[in-house]
């Protein structure tokens, strides 16, 4: 026991530390250096309604995103449906499933699209359109494991398959996601060491470049334009640049401020270090209302990248039910509210099924 707190007391000392050097800002600031930006955007109704200060709270199956890691305390199996109307008409979905097995872990696959709908094809010299249409659509396809290695740490990790196409032309890619989730005994409102604070830690999308291929890219040339004779309609084709994909490295903590039998107040805090913007900050808080028979009720609010530069992002808020059901299953309904600044507003609908 006494080898555990002293850890944990290291931990917590490195957790510190990391958050005061990420409040420094990364020079140069490299916004729009990177592809397939969909996997940043935050999926789930409870993280973006605690405005995605949501890595040490991820222990649910929206943690597939948030932090594998949180896949460890699901006891049932789960399955989650996430819609997200995106800007200018775009849709996001979410799809996935999670299967605990005792002794073993938790084992989750999920599917993300974001559709960019039907467009027209318009070029300099029919800018109103050639009658011709394209749609875009990026997917990724996770599958996870997390399971706990002791009563105070849990582990796990993700490899995803990403995919790009924008008419004719795709684009894939590979990466991973590793996280870590610590209970430790300080700060609980009871003196039980698992309600005390909660350290979450994650990197998400470390993997493959992207570097988009397809017949768009194919283009007749004349080599030489003033001589006769030669291959006046030679095939030729431009090589796109590679891209990175997100990168994003995680740190938070979370802690109950009040832990009774039927009510429980949650504040939690990320720090964010990506490889495409500033570093930034993320706080949120939840209300928890517990009712016998019925169920639980949720209230959630937040406010997302604190610090960032030149953010558009601001407050968040969410409400959230689990409904307690006949043959020991349950139905969760969730909905989130985002601000994005000149960019509008963001709405997350969620809905959840424990059996």
């Amino acid at each position: 026991m006494r080898r555990n707190n002293h850890m944990i007391n290291i931990l917590f000392a490195i957790l510190v530390t990391c958050i005061s050097c990420n409040l420094l800002a990364q020079e140069p600031i490299r916004v729009g250096t990177t592809t397939a930006n969909f996997l940043e955007i935050g999926y789930g109704t409870a993280g973006c309604g605690m405005g995605d200060a949501y890595v040490s709270m991820a222990k649910d199956l929206s943690a597939i995103y948030w932090n594998p890691a949180g896949l460890a305390y699901l006891k049932k199996q789960q399955a989650l449906f996430v819609y997200q109307p995106w800007f200018v008409d775009s849709q996001l979905m979410l799809s996935s499933v999670g299967f605990n097995i005792p002794t073993i872990g938790t084992f989750a696959i999920s599917m993300v699209g974001l559709n960019f709908g039907t467009m027209d094809v318009t070029t300099l010299a029919q800018q109103e359109g050639t009658g011709e249409k394209f749609n875009a659509v990026d997917q990724s396809f996770v599958i996870s494991y997390g399971r706990k290695l002791g009563t105070w740490f849990a582990t796990g990790a993700s490899l995803k398959s990403i995919s790009s196409q924008v008419w004719h032309l795709r684009a894939s890619a590979f990466a991973f996601d590793l996280g870590v989730l610590i209970n430790t005994p300080f700060f609980s409102p009871t003196g039980n060491p698992r309600e005390g604070l909660t350290i979450g830690m994650s990197i998400s999308n470390y993997g493959t470049k992207m570097s988009y291929d397809g017949m768009d890219l194919l283009f007749p040339i004349d080599i030489l334009q003033e001589e006769d004779g030669n291959y006046a309609y030679a095939e030729g084709k431009f090589a796109l640049q590679e891209w990175d994909l997100p990168l994003i490295f995680r740190l938070g903590i979370s802690v109950n401020l009040i832990y009774t039998d039927y009510h429980q107040i949650t504040v939690s805090t990320d720090a964010l270090h990506p490889n495409n913007n500033s570093e930034s900050v993320n706080i949120g808080a939840q209300y928890l209302m517990r009712i016998p028979t019925f169920g639980k009720l949720y209230a959630r609010c937040g406010y997302k990248a604190l610090f960032m530069d030149k953010s558009e992002y601001g407050p968040t808020v969410g409400f959230g039910v689990r409904l307690n059901t006949l043959f020991n299953t349950g139905i969760d309904l969730g909905y989130a509210y985002r601000s994005m600044g000149i960019l509008g507003n963001s709405e997350s609908i969620g809905i959840g099924i424990s059996f």
